[in-house]
């Protein structure tokens, strides 16, 4: 390893432990009730019409901290709650492997709304469900004069990511996992 590649593997290294560090420990159900109830406030506050969406919803998957970070290998992780009328029924971790051209770490907040119940039993009954394999994701961009028209948006589940921090960029959903834990 020349000496150019061990400065920035060390200085990827250096900028990606604030990131990870809240990873030493699973939240607390409480916490986890606390952060995504905080976490659909904020959405609501930086896109009112995703309030629109979520009252059309079947249920809603919020995760208020996802950390992805990665050298070539890359990795992601979080947990979350799902929210059904407004009850958080089950609590759910996704995780994600990537391999290709990556360097650096994000931490980002994503929500699911499915908008069938359809979407959101298959999505209940399955042994851990793949964005893109189990089912499609539409991921709706805002925040850049865009306007969102909640009533042209027909797909089934839709998502939300926003409030990305650090040094990597990605909307994408898919290979993400979603599996359901006990809290």
């Amino acid at each position: 390893m020349g000496i150019k590649t061990h400065q920035l593997t060390v200085l990827v290294l250096f900028l990606s432990l604030p990131l990870t560090a809240p990873l030493t420990h699973a939240a607390s159900k409480l916490e986890l009730d606390t952060r995504s109830a905080a976490t659909l406030q904020t959405l609501f506050d930086k896109e009112p019409a995703a309030r629109d969406l979520a009252n059309k919803a079947a249920g809603m998957l919020i995760f208020p901290r996802i950390i992805k970070a990665g050298i070539g290998v890359g990795g992601e992780i979080g947990e979350g709650v799902l929210s059904i009328g407004g009850q958080n029924a089950a609590y759910y971790r996704v995780t994600s492997l990537s391999v290709g051209f990556q360097l650096g770490g994000q931490a980002k907040s994503e929500v699911l709304m499915f908008m069938t119940n359809d979407a959101l039993r298959q999505f209940r009954e399955s042994d851990g469900w793949e964005a893109g394999v189990d089912g499609s994701v539409a991921v709706v961009e805002f925040g850049v004069g865009k306007e969102i028209d909640t009533n042209s948006i027909r797909d089934p589940i839709i998502g939300f990511i926003f409030s990305n921090k650090g040094l990597m960029y990605n909307l994408s959903l898919e290979g993400s996992k979603f599996w359901k834990i006990n809290k």
